[in-house]
Formats: C-alpha cells, structure tokens, sequence
C-alpha cells in the first residue's frame, strides 16, 4: 500500500511539473525589416557579415539570443533607462557591438511615402505596445544613436497587433528621407515586466532622389533662362556694338588731324598771293595815275 501511496504522489507531481509554465528565455524580435540583433547575434540570419563580426569582436565575447534583448522593469521609462549612444544594445554588454556606429550592418531597402510591413517575429508571444520611430532627416548613420535623432513621436504606436504565422505584422507609412536611416522599435509589453529594443537598418535610394533632383532642375533652368535672357541679350549687343563705335571713332581721328595741319599752310600760301595781286594792282593804278598826270601838265603847258 505504502509503494501504491509513493507511486501516485510520485505521477502527481510530474503531472504538476508538466502544466508549470516554461521559464521565459527568449521572447521575439524583427526579422522584416531584418534587426541587428536577427542578424548578428546567436542564432541570427547573416552571422558572417563583415559589421556583424566587428559587431562580436566589439563585444569581448559571444552575444546573446537574437530575441532576448530586453530590459525589465521600465515601466515606459526608456530615455531615462537606455544612454544615448546605446540605443541598439539597450545599455546590455551582451549586445553592445550593435551600437557599432557604421554604415554596412545588414539593411533593407524602402521608398519614401510607402508603407513598411514589419514582421516582429515571436518565439514566445506576449501582450503589450510596440512604438516604431525612424531617424530623422540628415541622420548620420557613422554617429551613435541618441533618442534625439528619433524625434519625441513615433510613426505608429500599436498595442496587441495580431499574431499571424509567428510574427506580429505592424505597418508604418515612410516619410521623406534619403540615403541611410535606422528603424527603432521599443516592444513594451503588459502581461510581463520586459521591455524590448532593437534597431533595423534601412537604405532609401538616395541615388534616385539625386536622379530626381537632377530632372526638374531643367524646368528651373528653363525658367532662369527665360528671365536672364533680356539681360543677356543687350550685354551681346553692348559687345557688338562697342568694336563699331572704336572703328567710328578711330577714322575722324586721323583726317582731323590732317585737315589741321593742311588748311594753315593752304590758308597761308592764298593769302600770300593776294598780296601780290593787291600790290600790283597798287601799282598799276598808281602807274596810270602818274601817267595822266604827266598828260595833263603837259596839255597845260601847251596851250600856254
């Protein structure tokens, strides 16, 4: 009886054993857009990219899961809780080579003005709030991480988003921005006292805004060449203009400076023989005067 008594306390507490929830040791994180932490750390889905061995190496030692980067007990406290320049690690030794501030961590491409589907993959689901922020525009993705280059609002706050094939799906519409960007999310959740952080990289194609900076210029330029276009066609009149007014101006100099000299020595030499005609005239009168007062004595002298 005493063997049949031990056997059934002995099933009993196996039977107790079996119902007892599993201790929690991992719990989720984005894998769409993938996060440095699905991608770098154990278990992650791109281990051999080159930022995610600086990554290890950065750590000293292994990381840890890739779904357990959380922090207990911040009761929506995370600026106060998380250091600026930690935001990726969550302030965790175990994950601090994610901090690394370097522009080749596995990213995922996205277009402005799109929505973003994300997939926070859960390996034990838990109800709770996900807040999703983006840095803002001009952000340096060689700089560290700091709560101001997230901005005091995130795109979208979600709380107990559906659980569909393992993963919540949240959707996030994308403002304008180009070149390198950083998706954070912090997963706050309600039915334990975790919080979670995680930082997925996004590219924006900056090189098709260039492209599109580059194609409306034209209609600018356009524009500029129209309203310059009365100044600039006078300045290519000025120019024209001037070589004729030298040439112009450079012909009468010369004859004037003939005729200068010309008419004094023309003046002068008319001048000259009018004189001489004058005086002969002079002395032709007096000539014929002389000559009739010679007639008229000598009549005189005669009738006499």
């Amino acid at each position: 009886m005493r063997i049949h008594r031990l056997a059934a306390a002995a099933l009993a507490v196996t039977a107790a054993a079996a119902l007892a929830p599993a201790p929690a040791e991992a719990h989720g994180a984005p894998t769409t857009p993938i996060s440095r932490t699905a991608a770098c750390a154990n278990g992650g889905e791109q281990t051999d990219a080159a930022a995610c061995q600086a990554a290890r190496k950065a750590n000293g030692r292994s990381f840890g899961k890739f779904d357990n980067l959380r922090i207990a007990n911040v009761n929506g406290k995370d600026r106060q809780v998380v250091p600026d320049g930690k935001l990726c690690s969550g302030g965790l030794d175990a994950f601090r080579g994610l901090d690394l501030p370097r522009d080749d961590f596995p990213a995922t491409k996205v277009t402005s003005g799109k929505t973003l589907t994300i997939r926070y993959r859960a390996t034990i689901p838990h109800a709770g709030e996900f807040r999703v922020f983006l840095t803002k525009a001009g952000y340096d993705p060689t700089e560290r991480l700091r709560w101001a280059d997230l901005g005091s609002k995130p795109l979208v706050s979600v709380t107990d988003p559906a659980l569909e094939d393992g993963a919540y799906e949240l959707k996030a519409k994308l403002p304008e921005r180009t070149g390198r960007h950083i998706l954070y999310i912090v997963w706050e959740t309600s039915s334990t006292p975790d919080t979670y952080y995680s930082c997925s990289d996004l590219t924006f194609p900056a090189a098709a805004k260039a492209a599109e900076k580059a194609a409306t210029p034209p209609k600018a330029t356009k524009a500029t060449e129209a309203t310059q276009a009365p100044k600039a066609r006078p300045a290519a009149k000025a120019k024209s203009v001037a070589p004729a007014i030298v040439k112009a101006t450079a012909k009468p100099v010369a004859p004037r400076k003939t005729q200068a000299i010309q008419p004094v020595s023309d003046n002068s030499r008319v001048t000259l023989g009018h004189w001489i005609v004058a005086a002969a005239l002079l002395l032709g009168i007096g000539a014929a005067a002389w000559a009739g007062t010679g007639s008229i004595l000598r009549r005189r002298r005669e009738n006499r």
